[in-house]
């Protein structure tokens, strides 16, 4: 044997005998003075029954240890009383410990550990931060029982019967930011009476929890409000809501802990039941931006139920036997940022028996959501807190169904795109909002929303505002590309539909005057048909005269059919109606106005001024009302009933009806009126504006022939006290034209035999006098050829109608032809002859008052009182009066 090789091995002898008698030697030290020494270096008090330590591999073997803080009262340090009947160290770090203060070890045994801990006083972060003192890469515990309390003596985690293995567990500095303070490979815990309290608020309970093959089941989670609702609200101010938690059963596998991200598979959550309760204060934004990620493989709640408590107590939403199945659910710090805060690659939603309570109760019996679809069963809808600027509904529908194409946010704006939706069965009311507030609101978070069909079947809906509802029975409509996306400018959403179509049957809307209904209505984007309109009173004619603070027309109107063909767009911002032809057929309409209230003072703008003023492009090619019926009655104080117009076979063609905003198209209205007037001769009349001419200026003209003039008697009877015994106007012409200020024109007459009687009040008695003295200036027949008078400087009352100012120039024209020229000359003898007959009854009715007294008169008086009457009847012959 060479020589250094007998010196090495001598060395190596020698090298281990004193490791072995250092460690004997340190045994016996350890076992003799070590607890003399923790005592007294140390802030505690430890006895064991037995240690081995072993220097070259530091492994540390206790039995029977006891430990206790030799101060409870320091907060400074951690504070340990309790016992552990078996320690076992592999690979103790001895070096950190004894030169670093550092405890590390690769294996950590304790065996029935009962321990009592109470955490020191957290590091002033201000004035420094520590490492952390101990470090075990492999920790076991069996059948351990911990209580571990803050430094204020308050319970912060608490397990019994505990058995516990960590594989690589790494503990994170204090000072490194957005890591998991601790991170690990792989666990396995089993354990009873849970209790954990992470702050003054909540307290966390398990009764039992346990892990096979990498599976953890969970029982009785619960988390607790450790304040009742009133002193929440009362210590923490700013907080917005109160939790309450409960799960009786949840199981989940593969948890995984790596820097900033917390991954598990399989969550189970087994009839969950959350509580919350809000306070209903602000929720504080806060400016600190998360790092953390949470991916979850496939979780799942099965029959859960939420409860959502307004800050009055009351229910906001309560949810019975909610099931969520959500696969590969991702929160990290991009998802953070957006409305739904998680991302998922696909989710399956379904509850029943939810309710919602606001403004409007919701009440649904089953929903059913996930990415491609969703439908809701007998939803019902009724009103609750009234609330100023909300529209009320009371609707229930039994179901509704969609499909989705996309569903998505993007910059925190939604993108939303249906194939269909389907509703069905809706009955009920819709109340419009009463005192609306009108907001230049934003688009809010809608990006883009587009419904490629929605279908309505069979419903019966109700929309009243202000008192006046409109019924839809037997509704059914289809729309199409419906798209909701914001305008340019922001302020809103723009709204289009590019094709629908609705019936509806039994269709009414009620106004304070009027009930309006119609049989069938049919109404698609290029046709609308309206069958059996009609429009009612609701009141009588005495009562709708006490009802209005001014003079206005009251409508009693049926038509059997109004039908249009052409193209229309109501619903997108730029609106519009292009209609070839509309046609009302068989209408019957009564027109009654009474002059007891007094004049309403508004201007009425003429025609085209009206049709100017219409905001939308406006033209409808033809508008054709036919066979139709017209009736206009008028009654004023002094008349004894309605005075009646009657125009019968009523047939109207307007062509190009507009508003003058189409560009490039012509303006001119023209009007073609054919009918029966009185139903005794033929009348037809042509009048025609342009709607851009900004002079308002018009043209109308008409004839009518072989008129009784009887046939007038009940318009001119009842307020006139004047009836017309024979005659007949064989032609009448007129011609006018003329602008708001007035009109002016020509005016022909031709007639035959015209005589009338002057009736008394009660329209019963001629009055002989006043009608000899009436027909003594009336031309009783005009000629063959009567020559046309003019009609000129007609004044318009800008507080009148149009047809108030025609009949003015129609009233000029028959004052000229049947009286004369000199018009004010001739009403200047009529009222002297009006005055003499006064005379002549005031003369009679004292004569009558004489013979009833039996008074006999002297001669000379009688005769003066017959020379009287003698000398008013020459005055009648006068040449004056002719």
């Amino acid at each position: 044997m060479k020589g250094w090789v007998k010196k090495l091995l001598i060395s190596i002898g020698i090298l281990l005998f004193i490791l072995l008698v250092a460690n004997f030697g340190l045994n016996i030290w350890l076992k003799t003075q070590l607890p003399e020494y923790i005592k007294k270096n140390t802030d505690y008090k430890v006895s064991y029954k037995t240690l081995d330590v072993d220097l070259g591999s530091g492994n540390i073997f206790a039995e029977g240890i006891t430990v206790n803080s030799k101060n409870p009262q320091n907060t400074d340090v951690i504070g340990l009383q309790g016992t552990i009947d078996t320690l076992k160290i592999s690979r103790f770090g001895i070096y950190d410990a004894i030169f670093n203060k550092r405890i590390s070890s690769s294996d950590l045994l304790l065996a029935k550990p009962n321990l009592n801990i109470s955490l020191a006083k957290p590091v002033d972060h201000k004035t420094g931060k520590k490492r952390n003192p101990v470090s075990f890469e492999n920790i076991r515990i069996n059948k351990g029982t911990i209580n571990i309390f803050k430094h204020t003596k308050q319970k912060f985690l608490s397990v019994r019967e505990l058995d516990l293995f960590v594989e690589n567990l790494q503990m994170t500095e204090e000072s490194v930011e957005d890591k998991l303070p601790v991170v690990f490979d792989k666990y396995d815990i089993k354990g009873k009476n849970f209790f954990f309290r992470p702050d003054n608020v909540y307290a966390v309970t398990i009764s039992n929890i346990s892990t096979t093959d990498g599976q953890m089941s969970v029982g009785n989670f619960r988390l607790v409000p450790l304040l009742s609702f009133s002193q929440f609200k009362r210590y923490y101010p700013k907080k917005d809501k109160l939790f309450e938690f409960f799960i009786p059963k949840m199981d989940f596998k593969d948890i995984v802990l790596e820097k900033n991200k917390i991954s598990l598979a399989n969550a189970d959550f087994q009839n969950p039941v959350l509580t919350v309760h809000n306070t209903g204060v602000k929720p504080v934004k806060t400016q600190k931006k998360l790092n953390f990620e949470v991916n979850l493989e496939d979780i799942r709640l099965n029959n859960a139920a939420v409860i959502v408590n307004k800050p009055d107590g009351n229910k906001l939403l309560a949810a019975k036997t909610l099931n969520v199945r959500v696969n590969q659910l991702k929160f990290d710090k991009v998802t953070a940022e957006e409305i739904i805060p998680v991302g998922y690659k696909d989710f399956h939603f379904s509850g029943k028996d939810i309710q919602y309570s606001n403004h409007q109760n919701f009440t649904v019996e089953s929903f059913a959501l996930n990415p491609g679809s969703g439908e809701i069963r007998n939803l019902i809808l009724t009103p609750g807190a009234s609330v100023p600027g909300k529209v009320s509904m009371d609707l229930k529908t039994n179901h509704i169904a969609f499909n989705i194409n996309k569903f998505e946010f993007i910059n925190k704006k939604l993108n939303l795109d249906l194939k269909d939706v389907l509703v069905e069965n809706i009955n009920g009311t819709v109340k419009a909002a009463e005192n609306k507030i009108k907001k230049n609101s934003g688009p809010g978070i809608i990006g883009s929303v587009i419904v490629r069909k929605m279908t309505l079947k069979d419903s019966d809906v109700v929309y009243d505002k202000g008192m006046q509802p409109l019924a839809f029975h037997d509704l059914n409509a289809t729309v199409n590309n419906i798209e909701i996306a914001p305008k340019p400018n922001n302020q809103g959403l723009s709204f289009k539909v590019k094709d629908y179509f609705l019936t509806t049957r039994n269709f009414a809307y009620k106004t304070q005057f009027y009930n309006l209904t119609a049989g069938l209505l049919k109404l698609n984007k290029n046709k609308i048909q309206v069958n059996n309109f009609a429009m009612k009173p609701l009141v009588s004619r005495a009562q709708f005269i006490k009802m209005i603070p001014v003079e206005r027309d009251l409508y009693d109107i049926k038509v059997s059919q109004i039908s249009a063909d052409g193209s229309w767009d109501l619903f997108s911002d730029k609106k519009s109606v292009n209609a070839s032809n509309v046609t009302v057929l068989a209408a019957d309409a009564n027109i009654f106005r009474s002059k007891i209230p007094k004049d309403d003072p508004k201007v009425k703008p003429l025609y085209s001024k009206l049709l100017r003023s219409i905001k939308i492009p406006l033209t409808v090619n033809h508008l054709d009302l036919k066979n139709s019926v017209l009736v206009y009655e008028e009654d004023t104080p002094e008349s004894a009933g309605p005075g009646k117009l009657t125009f019968s076979n009523f047939n109207m063609n307007v062509k190009n009806l507009n508003s003058a905003k189409a560009k490039g198209k012509p303006t001119r209205v023209d009007i073609k009126i054919d009918c029966s007037f009185m139903n005794l001769a033929p009348l037809s009349v042509n009048w025609n504006f342009d709607v851009a001419d900004q002079n308002d200026r018009f043209a109308i003209s008409g004839r009518t022939a072989n008129l009784p003039v009887s046939g007038i008697n009940p318009f001119i009877r009842p307020y006139l006290h004047v009836t017309a015994t024979s005659g007949t106007i064989q032609e009448m012409l007129f011609n006018f034209k003329g602008n708001p200020a007035g009109l002016n024109g020509t005016f022909n007459l031709k007639h035959k035999d015209l005589k009338i009687a002057v009736l008394n009040k009660e329209n019963h008695e001629k009055k002989g006098v006043l009608t000899a003295v009436a027909n003594l200036f009336i031309r009783t027949d005009s000629g063959r050829f009567p020559e046309a008078v003019t009609v000129e400087n007609v004044e318009r009352d800008p507080t009148k109608s149009f047809f108030n100012l025609f009949w003015k120039g129609i009233e000029q024209g028959l004052k000229k032809t049947l009286i004369g020229r000199n018009i004010d000359k001739t009403e200047k003898t009529v009222k002297s002859a009006v005055s003499s007959v006064k005379e002549v009854k005031q003369t009679v009715k004292e004569l009558k008052q004489d013979i009833k007294a039996n008074k006999e008169e002297p001669k000379p008086q009688k005769e003066k009182k017959k020379g009287f009457l003698k000398n008013i009847f020459k005055k009648k012959e006068s040449p004056e009066t002719e």
